[in-house]
């Protein structure tokens, strides 16, 4: 099956303006944008077909062309990146089987996690999208915790049934946790990316924003309050730390896990 990521950039962000060419310096010292470090991330994928970045402005795109990335120009009219990925399907030469939206705020993404998103797909042709759940530990949950706990929107959490497919997503920490032990029901981070069939992104342009959508702030609301299911697919971190850059205040914390793993 062939497969395409699509990187959704957009610089007019209100809670960080100009977030994708925020630099970060990595272990040896050279600093590249989160941009480039995404796009980075995203060429890591085994089996790829093909990664572009996709934005509105052409302060995102020159920088992204000089460092090497295929850039497709969508409507500013987009509203989230789900939008601006199915925008973009119609600018490619062929429509691929599956299309991943790697956040652009998520260097720190794996390959294995986009590679296991394609590999349930691919295994289970009804579903119609995927994004990947990470199992907490207590230093991850406290780090979720204490954004809450600072009013920062930060990491958002997954609650999803027996079949995988998701409940709920909350920039809240669901389920409620308190001082739970360990072995009680887990906290799952949810890792901002998504795959989805052509299909389910034509079906989302044409759905209206939802209520939650709109409050929580998070785009795959709209498929869970239209209907559509949503897979959630475990990963592991096989000792890879994960974290999306979502205030001023993730800079460092992000710069010292690349520095902590090696990460040029």
């Amino acid at each position: 099956m062939s497969h395409v990521i699509f990187i959704p950039a957009r610089y007019a962000s209100q809670r960080f303006p100009g977030k994708p060419l925020q630099a970060l310096t990595g272990a040896t010292g050279v600093t590249k944008s989160l941009i480039e470090r995404s796009w980075l991330a995203a060429r890591a994928v085994s089996g790829v077909d093909g990664v572009y970045v996709l934005t509105d402005d052409e302060r995102i795109a020159e920088p992204c062309r000089a460092f090497g990335a295929e850039v497709l120009m969508t409507p500013d009219t987009c509203r989230n990146g789900t939008e601006r990925c199915a925008a973009a399907v119609p600018l490619l030469d062929e429509e691929p089987d599956i299309v991943v939206n790697l956040q652009g705020d998520a260097p720190l993404t794996p390959p294995h996690y986009v590679e296991a998103l394609v590999a349930a797909m691919t295994a289970d042709p009804d579903i119609v999208m995927a994004t990947p759940v990470l199992r907490t530990d207590r230093d991850h949950l406290e780090k979720l915790r204490a954004d809450r706990k600072a009013n920062r929107v930060g990491g958002t959490t997954a609650v999803f049934a027996a079949s995988r497919d998701a409940l709920y997503f909350s920039k809240e920490v669901l389920p409620f946790y308190d001082n739970a032990p360990d072995d009680a029901v887990p906290v799952f981070h949810h890792v901002g990316c998504y795959a989805y069939r052509p299909s389910a992104l034509r079906q989302y342009a044409a759905l209206p924003e939802g209520r939650l959508e709109r409050r929580e702030g998070l785009e795959q609301l709209r498929f869970l309050e239209h209907g559509v299911p949503v897979r959630c697919v475990e990963v592991e971190a096989r000792g890879r730390s994960f974290w999306e850059l979502n205030n001023p205040s993730d800079v460092p914390l992000i710069e010292d896990i690349m520095k902590r793993e090696g990460i040029a």
